[in-house]
């Protein structure tokens, strides 16, 4: 009796282990827990997005404007973001600025432009995030589609952890790339991590821009292609900042460190006169960045809600 009631035993223990391990590979895969659509008409939801405002970052060109609809609204089932030739007076300007800030010493901007934040709305650790987008083209675009982590006004950057879904600089016209950055790998060590795609046109038509992200790596996709994986080799958090939530910026900045390579002779003014155009940028077939859906999906509560079953089970056995 009692060796039957221990095969028994056995037998139950091997149902549940069946049964957790299909529900394990279920698990796989992705739920919904966030997502813009863009099925709506005017500015961007203020429900889930801010905007940097300013001259912010690697010395670029343009001022970001805070929900001003000449550069970021909803229209047609798309987010647009859009870059204006235009004079725009920079309210920090000073004259006397001498604390090595450039963004003071800056009386004007020759561009505006905008640039989305999901910052104090919403952040996320590990899953899917995904965004669907048509590129701007032309020498001196550089959109981007990223991430920062939410401790960054603690530790500052690259402490907080860079994840680069996407960039693009329009002197490279074919080609996307993927990066991350951190205390330990960065670009500014020369220790940076990432990779590049050739991408045919991706400023004629929607591509799908995506990172699957756990506690062990993070892969890139372009559409269905897979061109980057950055693995955590357990380093501590100079070499993975990623176990903390990050939030989502979406941007088109104009010239740069970056973008602005490569294109030093343009001569801007004969460019608008030739264009005609109410948006006048550094390329002429267009200056807008439109993404047409956003979507973050995670499995992390399916999945490890699994996993805490088994490690539970698992002592019994």
């Amino acid at each position: 009796m009692e060796k039957n009631e221990r095969g028994f035993t056995k037998q139950i223990y091997g149902v549940i282990f069946i049964l957790l391990w299909s529900s394990l590979t279920l698990a796989g895969e992705w739920s919904l827990v966030w997502s813009d659509e863009f099925d709506y008409t005017g500015p961007p939801n203020e429900e889930k997005w801010n905007y940097e405002q300013g001259f912010v970052r690697n010395q670029e060109l343009q001022y970001y404007t805070k929900a001003r609809k000449e550069n970021a609204r909803v229209e047609n089932g798309h987010l647009i973001i859009e870059a204006r030739k235009e004079d725009w007076l920079n309210p920090d300007y000073r004259a006397d600025e001498s604390s090595g800030r450039w963004q003071r010493s800056r009386e004007k901007a020759d561009y505006t432009s905008a640039s989305l934040i999901t910052k104090d709305k919403a952040s996320w650790t590990y899953g899917r995030i995904e965004v669907k987008a048509k590129l701007p083209a032309g020498r001196g675009v550089w959109p981007a589609i990223w991430m920062l982590g939410t401790n960054i006004g603690q530790v500052g950057w690259p402490k907080c952890g860079e994840i680069d879904i996407m960039e693009y600089v329009g002197f490279d016209p074919n080609t996307v790339y993927a990066n991350v950055h951190m205390a330990k790998y960065n670009h500014v060590k020369g220790t940076g991590k990432g990779s590049k795609i050739k991408a045919d046109k991706p400023y004629a038509s929607f591509h799908t821009y995506a990172i699957e992200w756990t506690p062990e790596k993070m892969d890139f996709f372009f559409d269905e292609n897979k061109y980057f994986t950055f693995e955590n080799e357990h380093g501590g958090v100079d070499a993975w900042p990623f176990d903390q939530p990050h939030y989502l910026i979406l941007n088109l900045a104009i010239g740069g460190s970056w973008g602005g390579q490569k294109c030093p002779s343009i001569n801007l003014w004969s460019l608008r006169q030739r264009m005609r155009s109410p948006c006048f940028l550094l390329y002429p077939i267009g200056c807008v960045y439109s993404a047409g859906a956003f979507r973050i999906r995670s499995y992390r509560r399916s999945l490890f809600a699994w996993i805490g079953v088994l490690t539970y089970l698992l002592p019994s056995l």
